[in-house]
């Protein structure tokens, strides 16, 4: 036994054995996170293969870096390589647990623009188990240290070290064919990361990525008009026809899009303990003069709200990996909504108890139109006013309405909350709900804070009737993405009454409000499959406003016989009758299809999924290329960034002119009297 450890020792002690061990720890660990950590989707053997083998090209052609060089320097090379490889997994075991995606270099890159509450999310999300990754850095470090492996000094040959980047090449060269034959056109349709890693890995992925945002930022610089042709010619066959019925019935109006944040369709009537959890939205629902549209669906990739936002108001999609509002809303052209209904005699807000520079919006919303924007620069704050990631939502609305109602009317105002915000986390003097059972200290808390955002959403429509407001205004309400991620399997399952979830499942899990109130609007609850991309031409023809020859992606809810395929961001989709989720399609009973459908179904699932790559293909060549500067819609004016500015002082002095000029704000129409005082609330801090 003696021997066998001598001889051991003695390999580990010359550079090749010292790389072996380290090529091993690295791929052990990788393939450890890949298990445990992840939930790729590993169906058969071959992509057990796969997993098993992807860690190692890439893994032996960067520590094979430090075989070209001598002494202590290989070695240090080794380390750092393993140190930063450790680091990397790391940050994709948090990000990964959250957003059930991998991080990507858009999002690094905006980092700095969402970081600013991020600090209490991190530590609820870290597991002491995530730690290990960095345990064989740890362990050789220590071996190095006390000379327990001795440094080898002497130089491999040039040949030898080669030889080891060769292999890597070799295996990937393996690895790729294997992958593609499996999943053909791996790297040209995929738009799901799960996918690149499962089959290539996560560090190829990260190449990958990098890679993918440098083309997209070289699109822009090779850009021209003729690009737009492929977009035109698809809006010619692809836009719908308004629906007569409600064309026009909120020409005038104005305009609330109140941002439900983290909402999902399932808490509608939801309760806890026999206790709703969210009775004022599930009245407004139900209300006869509410459309409420039962399937519908966020649509966001990796810019979750900002994704939101940009389909809400742009008709585009955001970016298969990043945020468009932070690598591209300074920068871009856009025919966005409050620009057009600014030119058509609206006001336009924006209202949102954070920084300005949360999600790049202090220059994105300037790039749509908005006039104004109050960020936390406008509201009073205190200590215990805020949570997480802004004011609490009571506390906002009510200092909110001082803007509302100095804007000249008519106004598009959006009001993003914040309370509802993962880790969902609520004082306990706000706490009026208990937490569900789940177990999963994600979960539990979140109908707590669905429940305060509830509250608030009912002060604030007593506020629009007491104010005079809501008899007057089209009440836009929607939920911008999912709360609990799909990699909660065993709590969702719970929530919904079931002993498993399928992908189909999940998918339908998905599905977050969408309501536009109106007295005298004909409501109900439409069955019509739809997300957010389809809002923007939706609340136009609802308007009355011509939109016939915009660039938008959706299609009006409302309009008849319309095509119902829902195009998620990575490349999935869902409809009332056949939706494909991974490697499988199923039917609207969510049943497993893919192996029963006839020709004909075949036929239509495919014409599916063409139109989903499609149209996703559309809007990253829209957004990347920034194509919009090669077009302008007939009686639009092209946005002037420069006329707006955000700062306290300039936003009120604004405001100020604009009551001088116009006749016709809320605050006007009381006769100087002010409205504040009309929001009624219970938030246990203004008392």
């Amino acid at each position: 036994m003696g021997s066998v450890l001598k001889k051991i020792r003695n390999v580990l002690n010359t550079k090749l054995g010292f790389f072996v061990l380290v090529v091993f720890c690295f791929w052990l660990k990788t393939y450890f996170t890949y298990q445990t950590k992840f939930t790729l989707g590993v169906n058969d053997s071959v992509q057990k293969l796969l997993l098993i083998l992807n860690p190692l090209p890439m893994g032996i052609l960067l520590l094979g870096i430090a075989l070209y060089f001598r002494g202590r320097k290989s070695y240090w090379i080794m380390m750092t390589v393993t140190l930063l490889e450790s680091v990397w997994l790391f940050a994709n075991i948090l990000y990964y647990r959250e957003f059930s995606d991998f991080l990507s270099l858009g999002i690094i890159k905006s980092s700095g623009s969402v970081s600013n509450n991020l600090g209490l999310s991190i530590l609820e999300i870290i597991h002491p188990s995530d730690f290990l990754v960095f345990l064989d850095v740890i362990v050789l470090g220590l071996l190095l240290i006390f000379k327990l492996i001795k440094v080898d000094k002497r130089r491999i040959k040039i040949r030898n070290a080669a030889l080891f980047s060769v292999l890597a090449i070799a295996l990937f060269g393996i690895n790729l064919s294997v992958s593609e034959k499996d999943r053909p056109q791996l790297l040209t349709r995929t738009f799901d990361n799960n996918y690149i890693v499962k089959y290539l890995g996560i560090n190829f992925y990260a190449g990958y990525n990098a890679y993918q945002t440098y083309k997209e930022s070289s699109t822009r610089a090779n850009a021209s008009s003729s690009d737009l042709n492929d977009v035109l010619n698809y809006l010619k066959t692809n836009r719908s026809e308004p629906n007569v019925s409600y064309f026009g019935k909120a020409k005038g109006k104005n305009v609330f899009i109140f941002h439900l944040e983290s909402f999902q369709q399932f808490l509608i009537n939801y309760k806890v303990d026999g206790q709703e959890v969210t009775p004022n939205i599930n009245k407004f629902f139900s209300d006869t003069n509410t459309l409420s549209f039962d399937n519908f669906f966020h649509q966001v990739g990796q810019g979750k709200t900002s994704d939101a936002e940009t389909m809400l108001e742009n008709s585009l999609f955001g970016l298969p990996s990043g945020s468009v509002m932070t690598s591209y809303g300074t920068s871009n052209t856009f025919q966005a909504l409050p620009a057009i209904l600014d030119q058509h005699g609206y006001s336009t807000a924006a209202f949102h108890g954070d920084v300005g520079s949360f999600w790049n919006r202090d220059n994105t919303y300037k790039s749509w139109g908005y006039q104004y924007f109050f960020d936390d620069d406008y509201y009073k704050q205190k200590t215990n006013y805020s949570v997480g990631y802004g004011l609490k939502d009571k506390i906002f609305l009510k200092q909110a309405t001082q803007y509302i109602e100095q804007l000249p009317q008519p106004f598009y105002a959006k009001i993003i909350t914040v309370t509802n915000h993962y880790p969902y986390e609520l004082d306990k003097q706000n706490q009026s709900i208990p937490k569900t059972t789940t177990g999963d200290q994600t979960v539990d808390g979140y109908v707590q804070t669905a429940h305060y955002l509830d509250q608030a959403f009912g002060e604030f429509i007593n506020y629009l009737k007491k104010s005079g407001l809501y008899n007057n205004s089209m009440i836009v309400v929607y939920g911008d993405h999912y709360g609990i991620s799909n990699n909660h399997k065993k709590a969702i399952a719970q929530l919904l009454g079931k002993s498993s979830v399928s992908n189909y499942d999940l998918a339908m899990f998905q599905k977050v409000p969408f309501m536009i109130h109106m007295n005298g609007l004909e409501g109900g609850i439409n069955h019509t499959y739809g997300g957010e991309i389809d809002v923007m031409p939706t609340l136009m023809d609802l308007l009355g406003l011509k939109n016939t020859d915009t660039i938008q992606l959706g299609n009006d809810l409302l309009s008849v016989n319309r095509n119902q395929t829902v195009a998620f961001r990575d490349g999935n989709f869902v409809s009332p009758t056949f939706s494909k989720i991974g490697n499988q399609v199923y039917d609207n009973k969510g049943k497993a299809v893919s192996s029963s459908l006839t020709a004909q179904q075949k036929k239509s699932v495919n014409e599916m999924q063409a139109r989903t790559d499609k149209v996703l293909s559309l809007s990253d060549k829209i957004v990347t290329g920034d194509l919009l500067r090669f077009y302008t819609p007939s009686g639009f004016k092209k946005v002037n960034k420069k006329d707006y500015d955000y700062k306290y002082t300039d936003g009120m002095k604004e405001l100020k002119q604009k009551q001088k000029s116009s006749k016709n704000s809320l605050l006007q129409q009381k006769n100087g009297n002010s409205t504040v005082n009309l929001f009624s609330t219970d938030a246990p801090e203004l008392k």
